[in-house]
């Protein structure tokens, strides 16, 4: 099993260049269900997620071809509607094949699913949806198994934000008979690059970016050529990372619009930064300012950054409160930060973190996605050497960490 071997305190100067969006790159990939024509897709991320989803997507027939972040899908011969659970188990976004299967051929069965160790994430949301739109289900053996003759528009309020929910419900009402609205939508920008794209396949969606969605069903959808929006959470994880280590770095092809509360932070933490129209420039000497924060919905903090900014405030100047209200079980990491020699301390779903003048290197295990990149940025401020264990969490999400890093002066380098 692979591991990451970091020697830390080494400045990061240079350019990265950042990948398509994972969080975006799935339900895209998903959206290849609903047409039997071609859908050319740019900048899609080299992950073991997009990996896993291609896997899952030509199981069932869709017919998939892949050159330089080129992604070609054509589903013009879906033979198998079901995702099974020896694959749906290590991802949960393979729910999100559910909606498209079901709207476009009438059935689908798929298994309940696995991911990350952050929370429970109850797909009872998908399901009341579909419902909704007329939809049979019933739930057998693991197994969600749902018919349809031919969904039909309805209203659609979720009992909370959901994103996966949102996605699913969004593909399944492009081709239900009628108006479909879906109220207390989520507003996330990769929801909202999933709808721009399914406009360019011929949907009919208004209120694009609101917690209000109308979509008028079509009959079919056609094929289109789209670009994977900027991931704004490896943004921000880089940017984390130069603000712990020090450094004067650019990362390109970036989408700035979309981390403003991120970006409010890193300023607050004492990083210079500055912009262009795809461009970020983080300038950063001396020790990083405590900054509390509690995540939320967007556009408020992402809880996908909560750990990356636990890392920094680590060895801030000053306490600080991080408060997590998405997820129950995604302060995994606290424990492993603590053996780098950090001050945190749990109360139910807040972390005090009282910063140190420095960590210490150390063995470490990576429990989730967002957390290994937590401890990456932790073992560039440290002290010595930081082995992170488990960094297949890191490839769920990150294409290639540890190369990005080395080109901008990193010392890092993965061991077998």
């Amino acid at each position: 099993m692979d591991k990451l071997l970091i020697t830390g305190g080494k400045r990061l100067a240079g350019d990265v260049n950042i990948s398509g969006a994972k969080n975006a790159a799935l339900p895209i990939l998903c959206a290849g269900l609903l047409t039997a024509d071609d859908l050319i897709l740019h900048n899609v991320p080299s992950l073991q997620d997009v990996s896993t989803m291609l896997k899952l997507l030509r199981q069932m027939g869709l017919q998939v071809t892949q050159q330089d972040g080129v992604v070609t899908l054509n589903g013009g011969d879906i033979t198998q509607l079901e995702a099974p659970y020896d694959l749906v188990k290590t991802m949960r976004a393979s729910i999100l094949v559910l909606g498209p299967l079901l709207a476009r051929f009438g059935e689908a069965k798929v298994s309940l699913p696995g991911g990350c160790a952050i929370g429970s994430r109850p797909v009872d949301q998908h399901i009341k949806g579909l419902q909704a739109m007329g939809a049979e289900i019933t739930i057998e053996a693991g197994y969600i198994h749902a018919k349809a003759k031919k969904l039909k528009g309805t209203r659609v309020v979720t009992d909370m934000i959901t994103v996966t929910g949102t996605e699913n419900l969004l593909m399944a009402a492009t081709l239900a008979e009628g108006e479909t609205v879906l109220e207390n939508a989520a507003r996330e920008p990769e929801v909202t690059d999933l709808a721009n794209l399914l406009v360019a396949m011929g949907a009919k969606i208004e209120g694009i970016g609101s917690d209000r969605l109308v979509i008028q069903g079509v009959e079919r959808l056609h094929g289109a050529t789209h670009t994977v929006i900027a991931d704004r959470i490896e943004t921000a994880t880089f940017l984390c990372a130069v603000a712990a280590a020090g450094g004067d770095i650019t990362l390109r092809n970036v989408r700035s619009d979309i981390l403003d509360v991120a970006l409010d932070k890193l300023r607050e933490a004492g990083v210079i930064l500055t912009s262009g129209p795809d461009w970020i420039r983080a300038q950063m000497s001396g020790r990083p300012k405590s900054v509390s924060f509690r995540t939320t919905e967007y556009p408020g903090f992402p809880t996908d950054m909560q750990a990356q900014f636990m890392a920094l405030n680590c060895i801030a100047s000053g306490s600080s409160r991080v408060t997590e209200t998405i997820f129950e079980n995604r302060f995994m990491h606290v424990q492993e930060m603590n053996r780098l020699g950090a001050a945190i301390e749990i109360d139910g779903h807040t972390a005090m973190v009282t910063g140190v003048e420095k960590l210490i290197g150390a063995p470490v295990m990576a429990t989730d996605l967002r957390a290994s990149a937590s401890l990456v940025i932790a073992g560039l401020a440290a002290e010595g050497e930081t082995l992170i264990d488990r960094i297949y969490h890191l490839d769920r999400g990150y294409d290639r960490m540890e190369v990005k890093l080395s080109g901008v002066g990193a010392d890092i380098r993965r061991v077998k």
